[in-house]
């Protein structure tokens, strides 16, 4: 697959020199790679920091800024991020109240923030993690810590980053925050691979006549793949499966008539705003039929992977303090929001 890069080893470092220059909002470090908000360390407010692997953007530099993360530790192309970049990143955004750790559920990067936590705490800087596992295709709820981050990744931050303005502790956002993740969940489908700059090579294989139902970020296994439909058809079959998942979950209760969500349709690369939005019009016909009040939505491309053709969808379910934090502005690259709710 065409790639307009120069060379492949300096795909990340070429990245962020223009991410520096189109946004000098931002504090781009180029070696090593981290991003943290200019004005971090930020006085009195216990911290943030997020990231992953690179390939993925607009995240996850894309979520640091005013009410999201204060940091993102930034990997090679699908490689976390080592442990002191990591490190670095934390120490560019403690100003003394502790760092929150936030980020999907892999085992490379969870191997290496651990390690970057173990080198802070050498450095007294306290650290938590919480980590997002919104995806209910790779593990049943049963098994939640062998489940990986997708795309609720954004409405998490969202939620995390507007608490640490407010928190007096870190114990009191890494409470918050966990009980976003327990309220968030996502499932996604495929219709073509993304590839490595490096290679060139697709990330998988599915036939041109298939939708991998369940599929992850990097082209990991889901559920089946199933025929290609169209968008009315396939929409209700992912949303089934973020309903049975509510209900299956004894930690929550299921998803009932009445309850208040967020709703995020994510383009995974390829696909187009016009097919998101018309996925996005039969969802809200889904959920206004079970009595679930759409508090707010978000459409749009944050969580890619290269130029993979598919579709997330995710559910965030608010209670009141996650309301009132949900309504707070926030503004970065790529995640802008007025204050206010949906529709005013």
């Amino acid at each position: 697959m065409k790639k307009l890069i120069n060379g492949v080893d300096d795909v990340v470092v070429e990245q962020l020199e223009g991410m520096a220059i189109a946004h000098p909002e931002l504090n781009v470090n180029i070696s090593p790679h981290y991003i943290t908000r200019c004005d971090a360390p930020v006085a009195g407010k216990v911290a943030i920091v997020s990231g992953g692997g690179s390939g993925h953007e607009p995240i996850y530099h894309g979520l640091v800024g005013r009410n999201l993360a204060d940091g993102a530790a930034c990997g090679d192309i699908f490689a976390a991020p080592p442990p002191d970049i990591v490190l670095e990143a934390t120490q560019a955004v403690n100003r003394g109240k502790g760092v929150l750790y936030l980020y999907g559920n892999y085992a490379g990067d969870v191997m290496n923030f651990d390690m970057g936590a173990e080198l802070a705490g050498d450095d007294d800087i306290e650290v938590r993690t919480v980590l997002i596992w919104d995806d209910v295709c790779s593990a049943p709820p049963t098994q939640k810590n062998n489940r990986r981050g997708i795309a609720g990744l954004v409405p998490i931050v969202k939620l995390a980053g507007a608490a640490s303005q407010s928190a007096g502790s870190l114990d009191e956002l890494e409470a918050t925050t966990r009980k976003a993740v327990l309220q968030t969940r996502s499932v996604g489908v495929s219709m073509s691979p993304g590839s490595i700059p490096a290679t060139g090579k697709p990330t998988f294989d599915i036939d041109e006549s298939m939708i991998g139902l369940g599929m992850g970020i990097h082209g990991e296994p889901g559920v089946a793949e199933i025929p290609m439909t169209t968008a009315d058809d396939l929409t209700p079959r992912m949303l089934d499966l973020i309903f049975e998942d509510f209900e299956k979950d004894d930690e929550v209760e299921a998803l009932a008539a009445g309850d208040e969500i967020v709703f995020f349709v994510n383009s995974l690369g390829s696909t187009t705003m016009m097919e998101c939005l018309i996925a996005l019009r039969k969802a809200r016909e889904i959920l206004d039929a079970k009595g679930l009040k759409t508090y707010d939505v978000i459409v749009g491309p944050l969580v890619t992977c290269q130029e993979m053709a598919g579709i997330s969808f995710s559910v965030t379910r608010l209670d009141d303090e996650l309301k009132r934090l949900w309504e707070l502005p926030c503004q970065s690259v790529c995640f802008t929001k007025m204050e206010g709710r949906y529709g005013g």
